[in-house]
C-alpha cells in the first residue's frame, strides 16, 4: 500500500508522515509518485496495442511536479483554461498532446492555444465555433476542432458532477451535432479532427461510460455517411475511486467496454482521466489544535479548513481520516467532528469519526490528491498549504507554503 503504517506511524511510501510534518509543517498535501505511476500504468496497459492518447485532466491536480511526471510517462493533457495551458507547457508537456476543453474560452485563450500548436480544441457551442473560426482566420491558421457532444446519458453520480444529461451546461445537443459538424466542415479556417463527450465524474460502474461511447460511435457512423472524417474519439474521463465504501470497476473494464463500442473503428481513442490517477495518491496532513468536548458533539479542531479542502463542505463528500500515530499515549477516545478554524458552520473535514487523539495529534485526510489543492482558497486570509512529493525514501517540497504577505502583495490601500 502507498499509505501504510510502519512501526505504528502512517507513512507515504518509505517516509513517515510525522517526518513530513516536522520538515514542512501542517497543513500539507502529500503525494506519492509511485501511486501516480501505478494508476497511470493501469490505463497504459489497458490501451496497449491501440492508437490512444491518455490526456490527463489537469483540473484534478495541476502541481507542476505532477504535470512533469505525467509528461515523462508519455501522457497528454486535458485543459480547461489558458492558465492550465501555461502550466502544462511550463512543466514540459507536449502541446501536440493537449486537448482544450471547457465551454467559456476567451479569444485570448483560443489564440494562445492555436499559437502553441495544440492537438485539438473541443467546442461546446455554435458560438464557440464561430469564435474559433474568426481567431484562426486572423492568425492565418487552421484550428483543429472537435465538438463535445452531450449524449444524454446519466452517469449515476452526484448532480454537481454529472455533466452528460440534456439539461447540463456542457456540450452540444446530440440532435444538433450533425448540423454543427456540417457547418464546421465548410469553414476554411477550422479542421474537423475529432468528436468528444464527458458524462460526469465519480462513475463506479462502466455501463454509463459504455452507453455514451455507443451513442458517440453511432454518431460517427452518420458523419462518415456525410463524408465528414474524424481521426479521434474522445470519451472523456470520470472514472471514480474509493473514498468510503465505493467499489469502482477496474480501469480495464471501462476501457474494454469502450473498445467494444468502437468495434472495428480505427480512430485514435482519447481518454481524460484525472481523479483515477491522482485521487488516492494524495493525503492532506493536518494537526489537531484543540480537542473540544461539547454538549451534543465533540470536536477536533485542526489547522486545515474548508479553504484547504472544500469537497466535504461543497459536496458533503466523505474522506477517510486516519491517525498518523496509530496509538496515542494519554489520548481521549471518542467520536469527533473534525473541523477547521474558518468562520463558517460548513467548515468541516469529517463528521462523527471514532478517534483516540489529543491536542498536537496528526491526522491524514485520505484520497485528497484530486480536487484538493486545486480548489483551495485564501478565505479568512489563510495562506494555502505546502505540497510535498514522495518518491521512495525521499520527500521533496514541490510547492512552498504561502505567506500572508503574498496574499495582499498585489493590493493597494487606497485612501
Amino acid at each position: 500500500m502507498t499509505f501504510a503504517y510502519r512501526g505504528g506511524i502512517l507513512s507515504a511510501e518509505e517516509v513517515s508522515l510525522e517526518d513530513i510534518a516536522r520538515r514542512f509543517g501542517t497543513p500539507c498535501y502529500v503525494y506519492s509518485r509511485a501511486a501516480i505511476e501505478r494508476n497511470y500504468g493501469a490505463f497504459a496497459r489497458a490501451l496497449a496495442g491501440r492508437p490512444a492518447l491518455i490526456a490527463y485532466s489537469v483540473k484534478a491536480n495541476s502541481n507542476l511536479s505532477v504535470l512533469a511526471l505525467m509528461a515523462r510517462l508519455g501522457a497528454g493533457f486535458d485543459i480547461v483554461s489558458g492558465g492550465e495551458l501555461a502550466r502544462v507547457l511550463a512543466a514540459g508537456g507536449d502541446p501536440r498532446k493537449i486537448v482544450f476543453s471547457g465551454l467559456g474560452k476567451s479569444e485570448a485563450e483560443i489564440e494562445q492555444a492555436l499559437r502553441a500548436g495544440i492537438f485539438c480544441v473541443n467546442l461546446e457551442s455554435e458560438g464557440e465555433l464561430a469564435r474559433v473560426d474568426a481567431v484562426a482566420a486572423r492568425l492565418g491558421a487552421r484550428a483543429p476542432i472537435a465538438f463535445r457532444v452531450n449524449p444524454d446519458v446519466d452517469a449515476k453520480t452526484h448532480p454537481y458532477i454529472s455533466t452528460g444529461l440534456k439539461q447540463s451546461k456542457f456540450g452540444v445537443a446530440y440532435n444538433d451535432a450533425e448540423r454543427l459538424y456540417r457547418d464546421a466542415a465548410r469553414r476554411p479556417n477550422v479542421h474537423v479532427v475529432g468528436i468528444g463527450c464527458h458524462i460526469g465524474s465519480m462513475m463506479t460502474a462502466a455501463a454509463p461510460y459504455v452507453a455514451a461511447a455507443e451513442r458517440i460511435v453511432a454518431l460517427v457512423g452518420r458523419l462518415d455517411a456525410a463524408s465528414i472524417r474524424i481521426s479521434h474519439i474522445d470519451l472523456g474521463g470520470g472514472i471514480g475511486i474509493r473514498y468510503r465504501d465505493e467499489s469502482p470497476a477496474p480501469v480495464a473494464e471501462f476501457v474494454r467496454g469502450a473498445l467494444a463500442a468502437l468495434d472495428t473503428r480505427t480512430e485514435m481513442l482519447v481518454v481524460d482521466p484525472g481523479r483515477a490517477i491522482v485521487g488516492e495518491a494524495g493525503v492532506l496532513l493536518t494537526r489537531i489544535e484543540y480537542v473540544k468536548p461539547g454538549e451534543s458533539k465533540n470536536f477536533a479542531v485542526v489547522d486545515a479548513a474548508m479553504n484547504d479542502l472544500i469537497r466535504p463542505a461543497l459536496y458533503d463528500a466523505w474522506h477517510e481520516v486516519r491517525q498518523v500515530r496509530e496509538t496515542e499515549l494519554d489520548a481521549v477516545a471518542g467520536v469527533y467532528d473534525i473541523v477547521g478554524p474558518v468562520c463558517e458552520s460548513a467548515d468541516f473535514l469529517a463528521r462523527e469519526r471514532k478517534l483516540a487523539v489529543l491536542p498536537g495529534s496528526l491526522l491524514a485526510v485520505m484520497s485528497a490528491g484530486a480536487y484538493g489543492m486545486v480548489m483551495s482558497s485564501n478565505y479568512n486570509t489563510r495562506p494555502r498549504p505546502a505540497e510535498v512529493m514522495v518518491s521512495g525514501a525521499k520527500a521533496s517540497l514541490v510547492r512552498e507554503r504561502e505567506s500572508v504577505d503574498q496574499l495582499f502583495a498585489a493590493e493597494r490601500a487606497f485612501l
